[in-house]
């Protein structure tokens, strides 16, 4: 037999708690060199519909479990089931066994009260694992409330009770397969005489050994009235064991066993009922017809789980975001991912492409780099910027085998399990919060000094650390940062400085400008122009390079201009004036000056100046 591999770790739709009438789905999917096998044994004495001396089943019943040497068991289950509402502890090797779920379902006959069925399900690879080949004995399965509470079961023959147990097991020696592992819990009766049930998730690459298996209960060997089981259509059957027209009738395929009373394990060769390329299959059960006499009969059939296995050489592509970095301010995002192609029987091609969504809109593509053997991975990184379109909060979606339209290229064991989300929150920076202004004296050519530092302290009224910068897109990219700011000259007038204050995860930004104004000049009373490299000119501090427009004239003690000034031009005691002695140093002596600043702030300055030397 050719059963597709459980690949451990891809489980879907488990439950903790019971529920209802659930309908068959897949469960588990394994892909590789597995197989699985199947035990289990009937708690009724005899077919209930044949033999009517009885209403409660036995206390126990056992099976026999035998693998290959050459086998690794990988996972087993237990299952168990039967009229009632369901017992969730149960008894196997003398091992107390308790049900991870419980599905139930429901049947009225005309006339009746409404009768229940259920069915549990245990994972007890830990027991198989260590108990090994061995009989196994199955107990404590207590349904007697059930049956004397609703005399319908017996009355009706609808009382059963019955156990199996699935293992999957490795072997080197297998091909590589995909097994499915479909179940629920689902019926059909003389009230719905049909069940159409759709399985998915399937990848028919090979159609060789192609097989089917089933577990159902309550099934009777002498109601084939109107009974089929078929596969897209195609009738089957496994002759003598399972006629076509009796297919649920208390057999055991993997024994060859018609003593398995209202319990049915059975397996069947669909190579030719299902074609390669198939994704998917229609199973269709019957029941109901009219007997000998003419009296309309139906068998009731509770259908538990469904097992597909197909020759199976695919990889399966799947995404993990493993981590991602956002920047404040910046719609940028560095996305760290790994690819795996774990659940597969085949490397992963490569170049396989990846899609990068934001809230379903499509922001970024890439692809694989290399091939990704069986059971490896991948690592990856992409920066994608997001759209202004997209809210600052958005789902990020990665998609591996995604071509930017939400479709894939590459042929997979599994197609639903090649998404990975995570919630985004960009980080954006609050509003830039404005300070007052500050003002210092010009000290040339409108620059001044200013300690950043401190006028921030000052503003804040705190001893927060901060960086300073010119621009705001300097500060966003965090680059060119003020490295003297206790002693900063602005560059412009007026001109505006911005600070950066760390405020997690993000950070605060101030700005204020920074304004310089002329101040009073300061006149010295004196100088020696004797070119000693001390006080050799007449300089007015404050004055140069501030107040560029300015006029000095210097005048001796008789009222005769002997100096004219501009920013240009300082007087170092010499005279540029008059008809004579250019160029000359004047006499010690007292002398008398107008500054004009030429600014409309200030009027123009008398005064007198010593020369000596």
């Amino acid at each position: 037999m050719k059963f597709l591999k459980f690949i451990i770790g891809i489980l879907i739709g488990v439950h903790a708690t019971s529920s209802y009438a659930q309908d068959i789905e897949l469960f588990q999917q394994f892909n590789g060199r597995y197989d699985y096998t199947a035990i289990g044994n009937t708690l009724n004495p005899f077919e209930n519909n044949l033999d009517s001396s009885f209403c409660f089943p036995l206390e126990s019943s056992s099976a026999n479990l035998i693998l290959s040497g050459s086998t690794t068991v990988v996972a087993a289950y237990l299952y168990w089931a039967g009229s009632g509402t369901g017992d969730t502890s149960v008894t196997l090797n003398d091992i107390p066994v308790e049900a991870i779920d419980t599905y139930t379902v429901d049947y009225t006959e005309p006339l009746s009260d409404t009768l229940t069925y259920f069915s549990c399900y245990a994972d007890i690879t830990d027991i198989i694992v260590s108990e090994g080949n061995t009989t196994y004995e199955f107990s404590d399965l207590d349904i007697t409330d059930a049956l004397t509470n609703s005399p319908g079961f017996c009355s009706n023959r609808t009382n059963f009770a019955g156990w199996s147990i699935y293992v999957i097991y490795e072997d080197p020696s297998l091909p590589l397969n995909q097994l499915n592992l479909y179940q629920g819990l689902e019926i059909i009766n003389r009230n719905n005489q049909e069940k159409i049930i759709l399985i998915d998730n399937l990848n028919v690459i090979d159609n060789q050994g192609a097989k089917i298996g089933f577990l159902a209960w309550e099934g009777d060997n002498s109601l084939n009235y109107g009974e089929s089981l078929s596969i897209n259509n195609n009738v089957l059957s496994n002759p003598p064991l399972n006629l076509s027209d009796n297919a649920f009738n208390g057999t055991n395929s993997f024994t060859n066993s018609n003593m398995f009373y209202n319990c049915d394990l059975d397996v069947y060769d669909i190579q030719d009922n299902i074609n390669i390329g198939d994704t998917s299959a229609t199973i269709k059960m019957t029941t109901g017809g009219v007997d000998e006499f003419g009296v309309f009969r139906a068998d009731l059939i509770i259908i538990n789980n469904i097992v597909t296995v197909l020759n199976s050489q695919l990889p399966d592509a799947t995404i993990a975001l493993d981590s991602y970095t956002i920047n404040c301010g910046d719609r940028t995002v560095n996305i760290d991912y790994t690819v795996y192609n774990i659940n597969s029987t085949d490397p992963l091609p490569a170049h396989t492409p990846i899609a990068f969504y934001a809230d379903g809109v499509l922001i970024g593509q890439t692809m694989t780099q290399n091939e990704i053997p069986i059971g490896a991975s991948e690592t990856g990184n992409i920066t994608i910027s997001i759209p202004s379109s997209i809210a600052d909060t958005f789902l990020l979606t990665l998609a591996v085998d995604d071509d930017g339209t939400g479709n894939g290229i590459i042929i997979e064991t599994s197609e639903i399990n090649n998404l990975d989300n995570e919630l985004i929150e960009l980080l954006v920076v609050p509003p830039i919060q404005t300070l007052p202004s500050q003002l210092t004296c010009n000290e040339g050519f409108n620059s001044g000094t200013f300690n950043l530092v401190q006028i921030l302290q000052s503003a804040l009224d705190t001893t927060i650390e901060a960086e300073f910068y010119e621009t705001l897109s300097d500060l966003e990219a965090n680059q060119s940062e003020i490295i003297n700011p206790e002693a900063y000259s602005n560059s412009s007038h007026p001109m505006t400085v911005y600070a950066k204050v760390d405020h997690p995860p993000c950070y605060d930004v101030y700005a204020f400008d920074l304004l310089v104004e002329n101040c009073p000049p300061y006149v010295p009373e004196g100088f020696s122009p004797n070119d000693d490299g001390k006080n050799d000119w007449f300089n007015i501090q404050g004055l140069y390079d501030i107040f560029e427009d300015h006029e000095l004239k210097i005048f001796n003690r008789y009222g005769t201009l002997i100096f004219e000034g501009n920013n240009d031009k300082k007087w170092y005691g010499r005279i540029n004036r008059g008809l004579n002695n250019h160029g000359k140093l004047v006499p010690v002596g007292t002398y008398f000056y107008i500054l004009n600043p030429n600014d409309m702030n200030y009027k123009p300055l008398v005064g007198w100046v010593y020369v000596n030397y």
